[in-house]
């Protein structure tokens, strides 16, 4: 059986915002640590309250490569910036930003070292924090899970 269409059909989608619930937001709590201050608390040359922190409400963007910071969270844990990098946006725009130096990114208490673009207004988490937090998003339930084969720590493929 062959069907025959005579005219093209159009169907008009409606544009939804990425900030729609319908379109499977994650958000996740994440607590980002100075990581040049935790050394130093842990060789004795800090205290442990002097140790400069961020917690945030971050979004996890799994089609972004690196995670983001605002420059006003920059300030906040006290992060150096360390150079600059080249930015793409969705819409193909690209853009010179700074780039912190290292951060640890705690997440459902695992955590890892981590440098950051400097841009925008709020967290974002990228592939590169979930990969090496062994997290996977899931995006029906809006969540973020630990990967299902290693649920007690992170696990680093090496070969």
């Amino acid at each position: 059986m062959s069907i025959k269409i005579s005219e093209p059909i159009s169907v008009a989608v409606p544009r939804l915002s990425t900030r729609s619930p319908q379109m499977g937001e994650i958000r996740v709590k994440v607590k980002l640590t100075n990581a040049v201050d935790e050394e130093l608390a842990r060789a004795g040359n800090l205290s442990k309250d002097q140790v400069r922190t961020y917690d945030a409400d971050a979004l996890v963007d799994t089609g972004a490569v690196r995670s983001v910071i605002p420059s006003h969270v920059v300030d906040r844990v006290g992060a150096t910036i360390r150079g600059k990098r080249v930015a793409e946006y969705a819409d193909g725009r690209k853009d010179e930003v700074g780039i912190t130096g290292a951060i640890i990114f705690e997440i459902l208490g695992r955590d890892t070292l981590e440098e950051a673009l400097v841009l925008g207004d709020e967290v974002l988490i990228g592939q590169t924090v979930l990969e090496k937090l062994d997290l996977l998003a899931d995006c029906a339930n809006r969540r973020l899970i630990p990967n299902p084969a290693h649920p007690d720590q992170p696990v680093s493929k090496v070969k």
